[in-house]
């Protein structure tokens, strides 16, 4: 569910490395709001990212 709407920035996974260097699987999610959005002129709710709100891409509604 972590995914933005408009630009599909979604979850990263890598590894999570210990002081003993031993790994593990980790994942890292986006920062993703649920937001009232304008879409063509009407408002709509959707899951947006909070650097698609900061940048502007988006209008809140």
């Amino acid at each position: 569910m972590a995914k933005c709407a408009i630009c599909e920035k979604g979850a990263h996974f890598g590894n999570a490395v210990s002081h003993s260097h031993r790994r593990s699987n980790k994942i890292w999610k986006s920062n993703v709001k649920s937001v009232r959005v304008k879409v063509n002129g009407a408002a709509k709710k959707m899951y947006v990212c909070t650097s698609c709100l900061k940048s502007g891409r988006v209008e809140r509604a």
